[in-house]
């Protein structure tokens, strides 16, 4: 990870201090651990883009709450105070926040207090706002401090130096008392989120909100970091019934693989045995095989076959087109192991409708029905429709790099499916950008499927183009799908035959 290098400020070495959890999922991926204790974060953003149930979700987390409702796991050292300036009053923030699952009302007021501070910011200035915040902080004994509504402080001074002596005494404060300190701010849409403070705070985090042609995505950056690596750019995130939840940019977060590549190993049957054979005698180990063809030639039925090639095996489905009723259903029709498998829970199914979604959700979700799983094998039907979820079709070839890598390094075998015409050709997207054009250089093996019509007849033809460190079989085989799936001729005669036929001359106007 890259990042600011450590700071040497007024605790001396970074490197020595603690690190306190945001409670924000993914957030502390990106932060290299989370925030550093002692420090002051402002938390920028525009309105509705989260800053409210993020500093809450903080306090929460912070102060023992549990993402189960009724936990009475809390810390007793760690306590949490909520400070409003011109903000929504606290019965309206509670009510807003109530139905979020990091939620637990059995905190206040003994682990985690509101207070508003408007009045004494009206009636006493910055000195009287950084009095009660020392005072408040250390009869409550806080751990952590959020001040929500920072830029009433800042309107309120009378001059750029009073606000910034006002951001450096509660920099002192924080170091003395060890407490950390958030301060929520708005941005307009649109602004640089430049100002004098940040250049004084411990780190900036900004929450922003952008719309990719008709959809509306929420964004997250860390600008600024004090004291450790971090993720750099921008990452997705969203509020979920269970408050923020980041996901760190795939190709980022992955930018090397989580562990060293173990590629030796047999080959795995795809579950056909001709095409085993075409392939050199099956796929190498820890391969990812993408699979093209046209709509309706038999592609996710080749990936079910595969799924179900090896009971042993735990696998997993992730499917863009096909929920998994459906997917059950086609695979029952045929006869395929695969349908008792799913059954007993042996294969899991990831479904993610072909609609709206975040690209570095369906990767990290992916992942960790992986290693939660243990899989083995992984079928990702729809490499298309999973493209086009990305809002920046430019990350889509570094995103499935990033992908393949991390599957190989978890001894993964995988395939993919991804639609071409006709001819086997690869159909590019919907834009007529080139954003899938390279994703063949991250597939190990390649595997193309065909049609082809002769006379009132339509043939269906499978080659295989390349594969990992094998000799392969290059050459065309005629292929059917029958009870038990695909039916691939042993050898290539019968497609050879079809093949001279269709272009040999014609006489006769034929």
């Amino acid at each position: 990870m890259t990042g600011a290098g450590p700071s040497m400020g007024r605790a001396g070495a970074y490197g020595g201090l603690e690190r306190v959890p945001t409670g924000i999922a993914g957030l502390d991926e990106i932060l290299g651990g989370g925030l550093f204790r002692g420090g002051v974060y402002i938390v920028q953003g525009t309105p509705g883009s989260g800053k409210t149930i993020f500093g809450n979700q903080a306090c929460y987390t912070h102060a023992g709450a549990s993402p189960a409702k009724g936990d009475a796991g809390a810390s007793p050292e760690h306590r949490a105070l909520y400070v409003t300036l011109l903000a929504e009053s606290h019965a309206r923030m509670l009510g807003h926040i109530a139905p979020l699952g990091f939620f637990r009302p059995d905190l206040i007021p003994d682990r985690i207090t509101y207070l508003s501070a408007f009045r004494t910011l009206q009636d006493e200035g910055l000195a009287g706002l950084l009095t009660l915040l020392r005072r408040e902080t250390a009869d409550r004994e806080a751990s952590l401090v959020v001040l929500d509504g920072l830029v009433a402080a800042e309107e309120t001074a009378a001059s750029t130096l009073e606000f910034k002596t006002f951001i450096h005494e509660l920099q002192t404060q924080a170091a003395a008392t060890g407490a950390t300190v958030l301060l929520l701010t708005s941005a307009s849409a649109g602004a640089d989120l430049v100002a004098a403070e940040h250049t004084m705070v411990d780190g900036l985090i900004a929450l922003s909100s952008r719309l990719t042609g008709w959809r509306a995505e929420r964004e997250l950056e860390v600008r600024k970091f004090r004291g450790g690596g971090f993720l750099r750019g921008r990452h997705a995130f969203r509020i979920t019934d269970d408050g923020v939840r980041v996901f760190p940019r795939i190709e980022a977060r992955l930018r090397l693989p989580s562990r060293h590549d173990h590629v030796e190993g047999p080959a795995l049957t795809t579950g056909l045995p001709s095409l085993d054979a075409m392939l050199g005698g099956g796929l190498p180990h820890a391969s990812t095989t993408l699979v093209g063809g046209p709509a309706g030639i038999g592609k996710t039925t080749l990936g079910l076959q595969f799924l179900g090639a090896d009971p042993d095996a735990p696998g997993l489905l992730c499917g863009f087109y096909e929920s998994e009723a459906a997917l059950l259903a086609k695979a029952r029709a045929l006869g395929l192991p695969v349908a008792g498998l799913i059954a007993a829970g042996r294969i899991g199914v990831m479904w993610q409708p072909a609609t709206e979604g975040l690209i570095d959700e369906v990767c990290d979700d992916l992942l960790s029905q992986i290693r939660n799983r243990g899989v083995r094998r992984v079928f990702i039907d729809g490499l298309d429709a999973m493209s086009r979820i990305a809002g920046d079709q430019d990350r889509i070839v570094r995103i499935f790099a990033a992908l393949t890598a991390e599957l190989r390094a978890l001894g993964v075998t995988a395939m993919y499916t991804r639609e071409t015409d006709l001819r086997g050709t690869f159909v590019e997207a919907p834009s007529g950008s080139g954003s899938l054009r390279q994703t063949s250089s991250v597939a190990e093996n390649v595997v193309l499927m065909r049609s082809c019509a002769l006379r009132s007849g339509r043939h269906r033809l499978i080659a295989v183009a390349k594969v990992r460190d094998a000799r392969i079989d290059p050459r065309l085989r005629l292929f059917d799908i029958r009870p038990g799936g695909l039916d691939i001729d042993d050898g290539p005669e019968r497609a050879e035959a079809i093949l001279a036929d269709r272009d040999a001359p014609r006489h006769g106007g034929e």
